[in-house]
């Protein structure tokens, strides 16, 4: 195995990474409260992410794959950390399957490993 890629499995099996971006989004959320616009919350989590020195992607193309066909611009990603983490965020009561299919599907079509809403 890549020593590369055995560093990226550590850091997200011991919880290292997600731990610290939970901690930024828990910040973010206290700091801002409830009923703000997803823009407005993607937007303050970014910098959080980026005080605590973590490489962040905003709004990553995810090119989706059919038989040979990329379409490229069909869907972004809220924001992805260490190109290891997805973050899709929601300003919502509650979430639902929905939600949890799209994670799915943009995990795939990144060939990412872990995500959340």
């Amino acid at each position: 195995m890549d020593s590369t890629l055995g560093e990226e499995k550590d850091k997200l099996m011991d919880g290292r990474l997600t731990g610290r971006i939970l901690g930024c989004a828990i910040d973010v959320h206290r700091v801002l409260g409830p009923g703000m616009l997803e823009s407005a919350y993607r937007t303050c989590l970014l910098h959080r992410l980026r005080i605590e020195g973590m490489a962040v992607k905003q709004e990553e193309p995810v090119t989706i794959e059919f038989r040979g066909f990329a379409i490229e611009t069909a869907y972004r990603a809220d924001l992805i950390v260490e190109d290891a983490v997805l973050l899709e965020l929601k300003s919502l009561e509650a979430l639902l399957p929905v939600h949890e299919a799209q994670i799915l599907t943009y995990l795939k079509f990144l060939k990412l490993r872990v995500g959340c809403s």
